[in-house]
């Protein structure tokens, strides 16, 4: 079930929370940015596993840290070109393989509940009208509520029931 709120989605009360980046983004704009305020070993943590594994576009990394949710990392953006540039673009493609993949981890986790925002819309530049449909796609018919923060709205947590 998919359920489209507005809020501030640092506020959800969902399990898991879902947003995009790029291989080895440095977290500095936007979603990214604010959970690495808040969970700054999440950060470190993705930083060493893209050292360590060099992974691709349309993949996912996951973390979870005490006492907070699952944050699923998925890989919609290019690589940036240099250890010190900006990520590139979102892909559609990667996208789309990053929310199959994402779906099949939330599934194995057996997450109750899951957060995105408007993913890979903003820093990533896609069209919201084009991504929402991606994700209808791939979250139509799952067994969890899927809550997508369609409007922010900083400081107000959303009705997600």
């Amino acid at each position: 079930m998919i359920k489209y709120v507005s809020g501030d989605i640092l506020l959800t009360k969902a399990e898991a929370v879902a947003h995009g980046v790029a291989p080895n983004d440095n977290f500095k704009q936007g979603l990214a940015f604010s959970l690495r305020e808040q969970w700054p070993a999440m950060y470190k943590d993705f930083r060493h596993f893209c050292k360590e594994t060099h992974p691709k576009e349309g993949g996912v990394w996951s973390w979870k840290g005490p006492g907070g949710p699952i944050v699923y990392n998925l890989l919609t953006q290019e690589h940036p070109p240099s250890n010190d540039s900006h990520p590139g673009k979102a892909k559609l493609s990667y996208l789309r393989s990053s929310l199959k993949e994402l779906r099949t981890q939330a599934e194995t986790d057996n997450v109750k509940s899951l957060a995105l925002p408007k993913v890979a819309t903003g820093v990533g530049g896609l069209a919201w009208e084009d991504v929402k449909p991606v994700i209808e796609e791939a979250f139509s018919e799952v067994g969890f509520p899927v809550f997508v923060y369609e409007t922010f709205q900083k400081n107000t947590e959303a009705k997600e029931v």
